[in-house]
């Protein structure tokens, strides 16, 4: 082998090695902070983690366990990561500094997208003649556990109402509520959580059960004005067991966020491959809580700033968007 050709093999050789380092350069990492191991928040994370990193070429993204939504929000802030899922109350009391027990303004996250609700449902039994929220003055009601966002959330509502203490306020979690709805302790519980609830089965197979209408009280009261991260949602007719048409009611939306120096490109292909129908379909194989996820909602529920790279696909795909969550 002359020495030219030795050479020529040598140059080749140091362009296969370098190649594959010079790709691996050009690829933007980025964190997802997800939530803890087996929930909803994780599931998410992963599966988007995984369709983006396939499907927007040069961008990997890892998911990251997390402690969840204030977590998320708190890390996204500082960017220890840089896509996050936030409950949309967080993100909008975490801008004003109003987070309970903390006083700190996280105001470099920006939304995305609209990821799916967690519903409050209201629960009294069929033949009880209550009717609205305003019918349980003096009733022992089940508000969650205390300190939960269910709690948070049901005493917002009755404060906001001016009922707050003139219930009979029980902290009970959702299977304990359903037990003492059962052997007559209580007179109503509050779920804050997707639908169909396992709680709330529960109780309708061992009672007539019957949803209360909550969104009439919170639209009359201006309680979507004064909590602007709430939004009006329909539990369909048939969710429980005697539900023979859908209930009105208002939910907390969970948000896709990311830090807002993430660039713009990459948050819009990474929307631009996770809403394709291709997509949306690898969400629902990876949690039917997905099933939510839709084009036309896409900004649902969002309560503070879209990240540009969003902006630019949403009104594509036809959303006004608001003045308010304009960057």
């Amino acid at each position: 082998m002359n020495k030219t050709w030795k050479l020529f093999l040598l140059a080749c050789l140091a362009l296969m090695l370098v190649a594959p380092a010079q790709a691996e350069a050009r690829k933007t990492f980025l964190a997802y902070g997800g939530g803890p191991v087996g929930g909803t928040f994780n599931y998410f994370a992963n599966a988007m983690s995984i369709y983006i990193s396939r499907n927007v070429p040069d961008v990997e993204v890892s998911s990251e366990g997390s402690g969840g939504s204030g977590a998320n929000l708190k890390r996204l802030n500082s960017k220890d990561v840089d896509f996050g899922i936030v409950y949309s109350g967080d993100a909008f009391l975490g801008a004003k500094g109003e987070l309970p027990q903390d006083a700190n303004k996280y105001t470099n996250v920006r939304a995305m997208a609209y990821l799916y609700g967690a519903p409050a449902q209201l629960v009294v039994k069929a033949n009880s003649g209550i009717t609205s929220a305003k019918d349980l003055v003096g009733k022992r009601v089940a508000v969650g556990n205390a300190g939960s966002g269910a709690a948070v959330a049901c005493e917002r509502f009755f404060a906001h109402l001016g009922l707050w203490d003139k219930i009979d306020k029980q902290f009970l979690g959702y299977s304990a509520a359903a037990a003492a709805f059962s052997d007559g302790k209580i007179d109503a519980f509050w779920v804050l959580v997707g639908y169909p609830n396992s709680s709330i089965i529960e109780a309708a197979t061992r009672d007539s059960i019957k949803l209360i209408d909550v969104a009439v009280e919170a639209e009359e009261s201006g309680f979507y004005e004064a909590y602007p991260f709430y939004s009006g949602v329909d539990i369909p007719a048939g969710t429980y067991s005697g539900q023979a048409a859908p209930v009105k009611s208002f939910q907390d939306s969970t948000l896709w966020c990311a830090n807002k120096d993430v660039d713009e490109e990459i948050v819009y292909q990474s929307l631009k491959a996770i809403f394709s129908p291709e997509g949306l379909a690898h969400m629902v194989a990876a949690t039917q809580t997905a099933r939510e996820m839709s084009v036309k909602d896409g900004i649902l529920g969002v309560s503070i700033p879209l990240h540009p790279g969003a902006v630019k696909f949403w009104k594509e795909q036809g959303l006004d968007i608001p003045a308010e969550i304009m960057p």
